[in-house]
């Protein structure tokens, strides 16, 4: 019997026994669709990232020690320790009678949850693996510890539908993206304070309107957002390390990021019309609401905001999900017509991001104290 049998992830206290647990149950699972569907990459699909771990590792945290500590300490005492996984509070869900479209799309957001969550485990993972900075293996193997523990718990939500992200094949065969240290700040600090504003948002949204919560792993979101902010917490205090991150043509960076995270959401939102109706969710109020959100807590170490009340701005992203939905249905035909309407797409799509990356950004003096706590 595997040592791992009866244990689960939610318990692990370390990365390297939550992903042991995760591979023994993996193994009793045969359904490969989700892992292939975990393995595409496109634009608008969760990536595999790797980068300088020499620069990462040679980061000084002194001139942050006071909020480093405080969080470190906050993250060590493990608030979520069992808490991600199925419990009394968990419904019965009758996958075969669920409507088609919103088994579809709901299949497809928790796949891609997985695959962003475990993404992050691989990437922090690694720097634990390689590094020689204690301040900085310690938090990459608490972070890791956190993503793991929620990929095993979607995981778990897949089983229940017969499938599962094969995560042992994802480290192994994945295509991983390269990017430089300073690149994974900006996308990883978005990603971990949108994916906070993103999972909260939906939280009270049901919280106010329990007849609209179809699964129950949306009673989770609360604790699990909850990391997600601590991790970006972490990010913002390594860029406070080095002001030049946040200054000078560095600012020009953080504008396409913010807009690229920002769009890349709202199109891929908008492919998922049956699961926010579900919610009870208009797909442009959500966007706006956690782009504000994500806006007012971005503040605390980026100088600019996106003026996402601008005119050009709400245009400017049905332009560019229209394009993309244009370019994947011509990526479904074939011969010289084909060909012309994905190069039109495309040329729109580009346009289309172009025109909002320039939108005038807000700027802002940032203040002094990077630390923040969740307040929505």
């Amino acid at each position: 019997m595997n040592a791992y049998s009866g244990k689960h992830t939610a318990d692990a206290t370390t990365v390297e026994e939550g992903l042991a647990i995760a591979e023994a149950q993996d193994a009793q699972y045969t359904d490969e669709m989700a892992t292939e569907t975990a393995m595409a990459n496109t634009l608008l699909t969760p990536r595999f990232y790797t980068t300088d771990f020499d620069e990462l590792d040679a980061i000084d945290v002194s001139s942050v020690r006071e909020d480093w500590d405080k969080l470190i300490a906050q993250m060590v005492s493990d608030p979520n320790k069992g808490h991600f996984k199925k419990n009394d509070d968990w419904d019965q869900i009758d996958w075969d009678g669920m409507e088609p479209q919103l088994k579809k799309e709901f299949i497809d957001f928790l796949i891609s949850s997985c695959t962003a969550e475990f993404s992050g485990c691989v990437l922090y993972k690694e720097m634990k693996r390689r590094g020689n900075n204690d301040d900085i293996t310690q938090l990459f193997q608490l972070m890791a510890r956190d993503e793991a523990r929620h990929a095993g718990f979607i995981n778990d939500a897949l089983r229940e539908a017969g499938l599962r992200v094969n995560l042992g094949f994802l480290t192994q065969k994945k295509k991983y993206t390269y990017f430089r240290p300073k690149f994974i700040y900006y996308a990883t600090y978005l990603s971990e304070k949108i994916g906070y504003a993103r999972y909260i948002t939906i939280f009270r949204h049901l919280q106010a309107n329990p007849e609209h919560r179809f699964h129950p792993i949306f009673k989770w979101f609360e604790e699990w957002c909850n990391d997600e902010f601590s991790h970006g917490e972490a990010f913002a205090l390594l860029m406070k390390t080095d002001p030049k991150l946040t200054s000078g043509r560095n600012v020009l960076w953080i504008k396409f990021f913010l807009t690229a995270v920002y769009a890349t959401m709202y199109v891929r939102d908008h492919q998922r019309p049956a699961f926010h109706e579900a919610l009870g969710v208009d797909p442009d109020w959500y966007a706006h609401e956690v782009f504000t959100k994500t806006s007012t807590l971005s503040k605390q170490i980026f100088p600019i905001t996106l003026d996402i009340e601008h005119p050009r701005w709400q245009s400017g992203l049905v332009k560019l999900q229209k394009a993309n939905a244009d370019l994947a249905a011509a990526k479904e035909q074939s011969g010289p017509l084909a060909m012309l309407r994905r190069a039109s797409a495309s040329t729109r799509a580009a346009l289309a991001f172009a025109g909002l990356y320039l939108i005038p950004a807000k700027k802002h003096v940032v203040p002094a104290s990077t630390r923040l706590e969740p307040a929505y």
